[in-house]
């Protein structure tokens, strides 16, 4: 789905990814790599197959979108470094693009781990009138694009069925993106009429009506 935020032209991906067309950056959050290899150390029976997942919509995002950068909005990785990080830095060597980490609450391990990949590290980022976090954040003259809160909603169906989606939650000053990482569950946000949802199914991404 393409909007127009600030008179710049963004893609909405149904991975949860977006893409800043005109700076041909590609915006990625919550992958939290090292949370599958985490479960599986602490006994949760998780395939070890969906180890690759994360990396498989990565690879799929990158094909489509061929931006010049990727800027992760924060827990990029999950936990301390496990098997997942070899898999992440072999990932990095066999990609050209420029990487660059907001940090979040999860993103634990040296920064000298990130620097010797030549990932930089910012604690927020500011690209013209846009800023860039992790956690939700409110700053004069700046539209927010973040994470952290893996936004959900859930639709009402007949009777009282329910139907729970991921989806792009966009307040009026604000985008906060899905987590793009496998089991990392949602918080069910409920809007406003101010705000707009774009929910995340499997054939893409629908605006959802706000009653």
């Amino acid at each position: 789905m393409n909007i127009i935020i600030n008179n710049q032209d963004f893609i909405l991906h149904q991975s949860g990814a977006v893409f800043w067309e005109k700076e041909k950056i590609l915006l990625i959050s919550d992958v939290h790599l090292g949370k599958v290899a985490h479960f599986r150390k602490h006994g949760i029976g998780i395939p070890n197959n969906a180890i690759f997942e994360n990396f498989a919509r990565l690879k799929t995002v990158l094909e489509l979108f061929n931006p010049t950068t990727i800027v992760f909005l924060g827990d990029l990785f999950h936990s301390k470094i496990n098997n997942e990080w070899n898999l992440f830095v072999q990932w990095t060597k066999e990609h050209s693009q420029k990487i660059i980490l907001v940090e979040g609450n999860h993103d634990i391990i040296s920064k000298q781990n990130y620097s010797d990949l030549n990932i930089e590290i910012f604690n927020e980022l500011e690209i013209g009138n846009f800023l860039l976090t992790h956690h939700p954040t409110e700053k004069e003259d700046f539209f927010n694009f973040c994470g952290h809160i893996h936004p959900g909603i859930q639709l009402r169906g007949l009777g009282r069925q329910f139907l729970s989606l991921s989806c792009f939650f966009h307040k009026p000053n604000q985008l906060i993106f899905p987590a793009f990482g496998e089991f990392t569950g949602n918080s069910y946000l409920i809007p406003t009429e101010k705000d707009k949802v774009y929910a995340i199914t499997k054939e893409g991404i629908i605006e959802v009506a706000i009653n």
